[in-house]
């Protein structure tokens, strides 16, 4: 008999039964501007030309970095999924831009329907947060490139913004006032360095607490998904004038929040301002890290910051708490060469 696909490590039967099985999941993201239905060759999304004058696309792609090893470690793979359209609708939201669709990539060493309707089921979830649709997407099996039970997950989202509503930054003003978005955990950023000191160096047990008295698990706090903040930044672009938005990612505030500043302008933020997570203390204490790399690395409990101005503060609060997303005036912007400093 002669050799086939699955012999070589790809198993096209497994692959169709992984999209069976989450269909119906997919399809549940759907919006009214979705054409056509799952299996066609490209995702269809058609603009509402009622609604649209001129819309500018804004697009990005991201994926969800060593997070992933402790997914597979635990073996729980129905959250990482959020993180993963987490990433790339919050990066859409810093112009401004309502997330329309996503289509996400997963490379694994072998195909497990199971595990890909898991791994999927937290991409619906993450789209259903954020409103946009799962349009598309692709499953590759990598025998003999990827070792059975790995996984990589990727994702590109697509939204749009009114041309004359875009957030740049360009008009970012001494004086203008920085709103905090507060993250309760990770997200996804910093795993690397969290994975080394808890996991490698302290051999702390992922099923044991998170920390001398937590109620909950180091898998748990591990896994906390990352909150999507496009809901609710889309609701505080119409209330407010926002002169500009930092998703806090890699390089942590001071990084992100200088990506947005205009030439003559520094950020100025205050670290008594929010209660940093207990997280961060752990993996400082775990990896004698200083200050200034735990600021580089993580966002220290901080994963969005809107820049407003002073007379929109208080409504700032009251609509990002009107969409469930807490908020807490972090600092404010001053004269300086585009920097961002924590004091």
């Amino acid at each position: 008999m002669g050799e086939t696909y699955a012999d070589a490590g790809v198993d096209i039967t497994a692959g169709e039964q992984a999209v069976e099985r989450i269909k119906d999941r997919v399809r549940s993201t759907f919006r009214p501007e979705v054409l056509g239905d799952l299996g066609g060759f490209g995702g269809l999304f058609a603009f509402d030309t009622g609604r649209w004058r001129h819309p500018v696309l804004v697009s990005s792609t991201d994926g969800v970095g060593t997070k992933a090893l402790v997914a597979r470690l635990t073996g729980r793979l129905d959250t990482i999924g959020i993180d993963l359209v987490a990433m790339s609708v919050d990066d859409v939201a810093t112009h401004g831009a309502e997330p329309l669709f996503f289509l996400d990539y997963v490379a694994v060493g072998r195909l497990d329907p199971e595990e890909m309707e898991q791994l999927v089921e937290g991409v619906v979830e993450g789209c259903t947060l954020a409103g946009c649709a799962l349009i598309g997407g692709e499953m590759a099996e990598h025998p003999g490139v990827m070792p059975e039970g790995d996984f990589e997950l990727a994702g590109f989202a697509v939204g749009a913004v009114e041309r004359d509503r875009l957030v740049t930054g360009d008009d970012v003003r001494p004086g203008d006032r920085l709103i905090g978005l507060p993250s309760g955990g990770l997200r996804c950023n910093g795993y690397s360095l969290a994975r080394r000191v808890l996991l490698d160096r302290s051999q702390r047990p992922v099923d044991g607490p998170a920390w001398d008295g937590a109620r909950h698990s180091l898998a748990d706090e591990l896994l906390r998904p990352s909150t999507i903040y496009a809901p609710a930044v889309g609701a505080l672009c119409q209330a407010v004038e926002v002169k500009a938005l930092a998703h806090v990612t890699g390089g942590g505030l001071p990084a992100n929040l200088a990506r947005v500043l205009p030439r003559h302008c520094d950020a100025v933020v205050r670290r008594s301002a929010w209660e940093v997570p207990r997280i961060f203390s752990e993996i400082q204490a775990a990896g004698e890290v200083a200050d200034d790399e735990m600021a580089r690395v993580f966002n220290l409990g901080i994963g969005m910051v809107a820049v407003v101005r002073p007379h929109d503060v208080f409504r700032a609060h009251d609509v990002l708490r009107a969409r469930g997303v807490e908020s807490v005036d972090i600092g404010q912007v001053e004269p300086g060469e585009r920097n961002a400093r924590l004091v």
